[in-house]
This record gives C-alpha cells, sequence and structure tokens, in this order.
C-alpha cells in the first residue's frame, strides 16, 4: 500500500514538473527585468550588456554540456549549426537588443506587459509550421484559442488602461519625472518591443524544431549563447567604439552580466528545450504572462514605478487566460494512454512529444503481432 502511493506522488510530482519549472522561470525572468532596467538607466550600454550576458552564459554551461553530454551528443550538422545561428540572432541580437531599447524607452512593467504577445505570435507560427494541429471541435483546442485571447486581450488592457494609480509603499513621484521624460519616445518603444517579441515566437519556434535534430539541451544551449556571443559583439564593437564604454565594476554593470547569463539565458534555454520536448512551445509560452504580474509588483516596490489599476484588472484577466492555455496543454499529453496494440497514435500531439521510445513501442507491438501469426501458420500447417 505505502509502495502505491509513493509511485502515485512520483507520478504526481513528474506531471507537475513541466509546470513548477516554468514557474520558477517566471521569477527568474522578473528580477532580470528588474535588474535591467536598473543598469540600463544607469547608462550602461545595451549592446555591452548582451555581449557580456551571453558570454557568462556560455561559460557557465559549456562545463556541464563537456561533461554531462559528451557520449550521448548528437554530430553537429550543417543544417543545425546553421539553425543555431540563427537561433543566436533571433534571441541574443534581436529580441534582447530591441526589449533593452524598448525598456529605456518605457518602463520594466510595460515592457514585460507588451511581451505577453509571445504566446499569441507562438500560436498562430506553431499552426502555420504544424507544430501544434488544431481541432476546433476539441474542448482542449478551444480552450488553447480562447486562453491565449483572453491573454492578449488582458496584457492590451493593462497598456491601454491605465486608471487611478496604486500606490504600494514608496512615492511615485521620482518615477513620474523618468515617464514623463520618455512620453515622446513611447509610442516608439513598443514599437521595437513588439517587434522583439515577434523575434522571440520565432525563437521558440525554430528552438522546438532544432531539439529534435540535435536532443542535448545543455550542448545546444551552450552553442546559442555561444554564437549570440560572437554575432552580439560583432554588432556591438561596431555600435560601441569607445574602451571606457567596455568596462564594468562591481556594481550593477557587473550583477546585470552575470544574473542574466546565468539565470535568464544560460537556466531558461536548457530548461525551456527540456519542457519543450514534451510540452512543446505553446505551452512554454503561455506561462510569460505570469512573469508581467511578478514585474508589475516589484517595479511598483523596488523601481518606484507607478502601478495602475488597469495594471491589477489586466493581470487577472491574464491570469484566467493563462490557465484555459495550460489546461488544454494538459490535456493534449495527460489523456487516455496510448495502447501498445499497434493503433495509431493522436495525429493532432505536438509532433516534439513523440518521443523515440514511443516508436519503438510501436513498433514492437506490431512485430509481436507479425511473429504470433507466423506462429500460429505453421501450427496450422
Amino acid at each position: 500500500m505505502a509502495n502505491k502511493s509513493g509511485n502515485s506522488c512520483i507520478v504526481y510530482l513528474n506531471k507537475m514538473k513541466p509546470y513548477l519549472l516554468m514557474v520558477a522561470l517566471q521569477f527568474g525572468s522578473a528580477g532580470m527585468y528588474i535588474i535591467c532596467k536598473a543598469t540600463l538607466t544607469h547608462g550602461m550600454s545595451r549592446y555591452v550588456l548582451v555581449v557580456y550576458r551571453n558570454a557568462v552564459a556560455t561559460l557557465a554551461i559549456a562545463p556541464f554540456a563537456l561533461l554531462l553530454e559528451r557520449k550521448g551528443r548528437p554530430k553537429l550538422t550543417i543544417s543545425i549549426f546553421l539553425k543555431i545561428m540563427a537561433l543566436g540572432f533571433l534571441e541574443p541580437i534581436a529580441d534582447q537588443n530591441l526589449a533593452y531599447l524598448g525598456m529605456q524607452y518605457t518602463s520594466a512593467s510595460y515592457t514585460s506587459a507588451i511581451m505577453n504577445a509571445v504566446p499569441a505570435v507562438t500560436f498562430v507560427m506553431a499552426i502555420i509550421f504544424r507544430l501544434e494541429h488544431i481541432k476546433i471541435k476539441e474542448a482542449h483546442t478551444q480552450a488553447k484559442i480562447i486562453g491565449t485571447l483572453v491573454t492578449f486581450s488582458g496584457a492590451l488592457l493593462m497598456t491601454l488602461y491605465k486608471g487611478p494609480i496604486i500606490d504600494i509603499m514608496h512615492s511615485h513621484k521620482a518615477s513620474h519625472q523618468a515617464n514623463h521624460s520618455s512620453s515622446k519616445h513611447w509610442l516608439i518603444g513598443t514599437i521595437l518591443i513588439l517587434i522583439g517579441c515577434c523575434a522571440w515566437s520565432a525563437f521558440f519556434i525554430l528552438q522546438s524544431i532544432t531539439i529534435k535534430a540535435y536532443p542535448a539541451e545543455l550542448s545546444l544551449s551552450t552553442l546559442i549563447c555561444l554564437m549570440g556571443t560572437v554575432q552580439s559583439a560583432a554588432v556591438g564593437l561596431i555600435a560601441e567604439r569607445k574602451p571606457r564604454t567596455w568596462s564594468i565594476g562591481w556594481d550593477s554593470r557587473l550583477l546585470a552580466p552575470v544574473y542574466t547569463g546565468i539565470i535568464s539565458s544560460g537556466i531558461t534555454y536548457y530548461v525551456q528545450g527540456l519542457v519543450m520536448k514534451t510540452k512543446g512551445p505553446v505551452f512554454v509560452t503561455a506561462f510569460n504572462p505570469l512573469c508581467m504580474v511578478i514585474v508589475a509588483a516589484l517595479g511598483s516596490l523596488i523601481l518606484a514605478e507607478e502601478l495602475y489599476l488597469g495594471s491589477i484588472i489586466g493581470a487577472i484577466i491574464i491570469a484566467v487566460g493563462l490557465y484555459s492555455v495550460a489546461w488544454g496543454k494538459s490535456k493534449d499529453h495527460f489523456g487516455p494512454a496510448p495502447s501498445t496494440t499497434g493503433e495509431k497514435t493522436d495525429p493532432y500531439q505536438l509532433p516534439i512529444s513523440a518521443t523515440e521510445s514511443t516508436k519503438l513501442v510501436i513498433e514492437g507491438s506490431n512485430y509481436d503481432d507479425d511473429e504470433k501469426a507466423a506462429k500460429s501458420k505453421v501450427a496450422t500447417k
């Protein structure tokens, strides 16, 4: 009896593991927004921050990739290498640079709110590239579609409707002056963040495709960070030619690259790839709204950013949409167990969730059936 309860507990924890990992990532991402906003406000170049961030991430993950995946690392083909180069451009170059620039023009909480368009864009891209097959009559598919729309609506509400200011512990006078000085660049910042959002969605889609051909999460994360370092360094050396710009000290200029490199790039890439192998890119991006809620709270407390009633209402709406998408994705994978009698698997399951072990079971069951049929023929003779 005790063994059964212990086994059921392990099975439950394994089912909850992807959810717990993604929630933990959102807390780490929220810290990235706060630290980077403070560092950029104090004058650090966004080009330099991107270079150091990816360099730290490469150094942090490379030893684990060399030790833990030295035997099971697949061959690096030209096709995979080109995909990694594209991944290094989409997230480290396009998304990070544009998001940092847009954050300088707006605020940390606003940037994290706009980034909640990622689940909607990723869902559309996943359908276009046939990573996410929809069957509109299925309840879980309807939940994913409605949840994506509700999530985006909540983020849009936070952007368009402010309402009265909710003062939490700190006075908002200091932030009012900063927000007023950047109000003329608000539209430009929004456009830059949206372009970065599209690049981030494309990164998720390409990462889910690449992880199938190169199923070594640590090695793939290391190579993405390395390519991001090389490409961002080339861009940074052109944009920032003064040696003083590249200097760092024992302050936020050092904290920001170390934190974002280890948490936001290194660990995030690894965990995302790990979860994508079983859950797909839409499931990963569905948790992004949670980061916005955390940033809105921390931004008000730490950076003295103004928190509006619209942000609170939008956060509640986003939480509802988040639950709807997560429920729909859970029904994709936690439905009835696949049969081992040669029956076909669900054609509407994400392709990246089909593992080699599943294929072996299906092939093995077919082989057993053929062998039994052959034996019966011999017996009749």
